[in-house]
């Protein structure tokens, strides 16, 4: 990655948190609600900076602007300290304008000229602290509202992941009810079926535990299946396979469309294990992910034993592959597997499915 996109990236990064900081400082306005003297203290100085500076500008502008400088004034101490101090300093500022600017000056004489320029005064004030004050209301409304929004989301996914604790818990307890009603067979294709039925249980709960998200984003393809493959590795008790996964690292998938690939992925991978690698023999499983002109692809290739002589997918009676060719197609995509070095399954899903 060049210095340009790692620059582009954290200022991307920053901007959200720069944002949020500004959002929390406004929400805290106004200021000093707790410390009335402070907060009369700035305003006065406030006052009295905003006399001095039209003091000193008093030379360089032309009559009939005795306001110029303590509107803005007026408009800070509200913003900062709420409607009252506002108020207060609206009312100093209109006396200091009165008696030093309004003709006749240094009095608080009150003639037609000088009544029109209160009134006028007293107009845009008022405005003023009414659009701060109706701004201040809103924003502390908006803050109620987005900390029930964060009560509700935390809410969401506390429950999001006691739900997805507890379906993964019913698995378990049917997983454990099908290995007892093996206990009670005699026929050894009857407890092989009982025993394929509770290992796809099992994988099917794992699989919910690890690809969902609360949020309902998609998640990275690659490092899920990675997990998973090595998970099913680990459950055929064999730790002399050694497993590869590659391939494109910002692949996702659509989350409805997971739990499918995933048990397409682990049947392919639970093949190898038992017909490539039977008899002990040791070797390879490497999983690749990748776009392709009709789809993603996901493939799953050994270097065990290979297919058995006049192997055709079609015409399997295996029901491991039918149910993967199965889900496959229900998804819109394709399963297939065929002899190469060993032998090599592909899953091709549609475009649609890719986030």
């Amino acid at each position: 990655m060049t210095a340009s996109v790692k620059d582009r990236t954290s200022s991307v990064m920053n901007e959200p948190a720069a944002l949020k900081r500004r959002t929390r400082w406004i929400e805290r306005l106004p200021v000093a609600r707790n410390r009335p003297v402070l907060g009369t203290i700035v305003m006065l100085a406030i006052v009295a900076g905003a006399l001095a500076l039209r003091m000193v500008t008093a030379p360089l502008l032309p009559p009939g602007f005795p306001y110029v400088t303590f509107f803005p004034a007026v408009i800070v101490t509200s913003f900062l300290f709420g409607g009252r101090l506002g108020v207060v300093s609206a009312v100093l500022c209109g006396l200091l304008a009165w008696y030093f600017f309004i003709p006749p000056t240094y009095s608080f004489a009150m003639t037609h000229g000088t009544a029109f320029a209160l009134a006028f005064y007293v107009f845009v004030v008022a405005t003023d602290l009414a659009l701060v004050h109706w701004m201040q209301a809103a924003n502390r409304q908006l803050a109620r509202e987005r900390e029930l929004s964060r009560s509700l989301a935390d809410t969401r996914e506390l429950l999001f992941r006691e739900l997805q604790h507890r379906v993964s818990n019913n698995l378990q307890v049917a997983a454990g009810l099908l290995n007892m009603q093996k206990r009670t067979l005699d026929d050894p294709k009857g407890k092989a079926a009982l025993d394929e039925a509770t290992r796809r249980l099992a994988l099917i709960g794992r699989i919910s535990r690890q690809i969902y998200d609360p949020s309902g984003l998609a998640q990275p393809l690659l490092p899920f299946l990675g997990e998973l493959c090595q998970g099913v590795i680990e459950a055929s008790g064999r730790d002399d396979l050694v497993l590869e996964v590659q391939g494109d690292n910002e692949l996702r998938l659509h989350p409805d469309a997971a739990i499918p690939t995933a048990l397409v992925i682990a049947e392919a991978v639970a093949n190898a294990i038992e017909h490539g690698f039977r008899d002990g023999r040791i070797g390879r499983i490497s999983v690749g992910v990748g776009l392709r002109p009709e789809g993603a692809a996901v493939t799953v290739h050994d270097d065990g034993h290979g297919l058995p002589e006049g192997f055709v997918h079609d015409g399997t009676t295996s029901l491991g592959l039918r149910i993967a060719t199965t889900l496959a197609s229900g998804q819109g995509g394709r399963f297939r597997i065929e002899p190469r070095g060993g032998a090599l399954a592909t899953l091709t899903l549609p475009s649609n499915l890719i986030a």
